[in-house]
């Protein structure tokens, strides 16, 4: 159910992203929910590890760095999802920001996605 939840989760902050950003393209339902997948996966395995290895770097560039990874996080699914495309790096950090603060009002606004256990 929480898998489901969080995929769902990815699913919509990708699709917000691909409605604001002219420079993101996605091919259809299916192409934006192996997006999904593919963010969440990358989100949940790689990014806490290239959070670790970055942390020196994250404290000299006040968390610069960090924003670097959430990046190179949709870089990597643009190139693992065939149907998912951001064009132009601006684009690529406004989708970075967009997703940073749709994930920021999904956390504290309540509703299924709160994977908190209580």
């Amino acid at each position: 159910m929480r898998l489901g939840i969080s995929w769902l989760t990815n699913a919509l902050v990708l699709a917000v992203v691909a409605a604001v950003l002219s420079g993101v393209a996605v091919k259809d339902a299916g192409s934006l929910l192996v997006a999904a997948a593919v963010f969440g996966v990358l989100n949940t395995v790689l990014k806490p590890v290239l959070r670790v290895i970055t942390f020196p770097l994250a404290i000299l560039t006040l968390g610069i760095a960090w924003f670097l990874v959430s990046l190179l996080m949709l870089v990597l699914t643009r190139y693992i999802v065939s149907g998912f495309h951001i064009y132009g790096f601006g684009t690529l950090i406004d989708a970075t920001i967009i997703v940073w603060l749709v994930n920021m009002v999904l956390d504290h606004a309540p509703g299924p996605w709160q994977l908190r256990r209580r």
